[in-house]
């Protein structure tokens, strides 16, 4: 599928939606899981190293990629584990699952980015929730024993990143229903919180360019769309 060009974007996107309109809550959630469920081209997880270059470029650098936490142009091609490298954050973490890196939830660019490597460990597999030290090398980003905060300008990206795949992979094709929920340490079992951080953090941080941008560059590889980001009203009316 070719990307979607920015003009008639928004007839684009009004169509892709078309079985969503009128509904709310639970019918909607489910109506959005159809819609996003069909037309999907999945990527592999060696093959999300090259789509991240893509969907995170860095428009101002060319060959170089945004960082997630810590917002640093670096080039595309300085990936791998070693420090001052880029890998692949899992913002919902695999261990949140065990859905690891097969091709399905693991490998959905909808919630793959670039991240330091050093500052991805810190993250680690902890929850979402305010509070804690200051990051070392990656300033506006706190960690404690059992969460992260991002930086202020990525809250409502992490946040919709994290409600798409709740709606995205409700339990089938063998991979674990995601849902999020209000507490933090969750450990193993299937679900990322805390729901009313990201539901904050997503009214306070509205999409930007950059994300719409990323939105666009997803459809164009991997066929759909994360409806927070065209309609991020929709985060209260499933999760009121």
């Amino acid at each position: 599928m070719e990307p979607v060009a920015h003009t008639g974007r928004a007839a684009v996107v009004s169509d892709y939606y078309e079985d969503a309109e009128g509904k709310t809550g639970p019918e909607l959630k489910k109506a959005l899981h159809g819609i996003i469920s069909a037309g999907v081209t999945p990527v592999s997880y060696d093959k999300v190293w090259d789509a991240l270059a893509t969907t995170d470029a860095d428009p101002d650098h060319p060959g170089n990629v945004t960082l997630l936490y810590t917002g640093r142009s670096q080039p595309a091609s300085e990936h791998g584990g070693g420090s001052g490298q880029w890998n692949r954050e899992h913002v919902w973490a695999k261990s949140h699952g065990d859905f690891g890196t097969a091709t399905g939830p693991g490998t959905d660019l909808h919630h793959l980015r670039p991240a330091d490597v050093t500052v991805n460990s810190v993250r680690g597999n902890k929850d979402f929730d305010n509070g804690g030290d200051p990051v070392d090398g990656a300033e506006g980003n706190y960690s404690d024993g059992d969460s992260f905060e991002p930086r202020d300008q990525v809250k409502g990206d992490v946040a919709r990143m994290i409600l798409y795949m709740a709606v995205r992979w409700e339990g089938q094709d063998g991979f674990p229903d995601l849902e999020p929920n209000d507490k933090v340490d969750n450990g193993s079992a299937p679900a990322i919180g805390r729901l009313s951080v990201l539901k904050a953090w997503s009214q306070e941080d509205q999409p930007d360019k950059a994300e719409k941008d990323r939105n666009e560059a997803i459809y164009g590889i991997q066929g759909n769309r994360n409806p927070f980001i065209d309609h991020p009203e929709w985060v209260e009316s499933i999760w009121s």
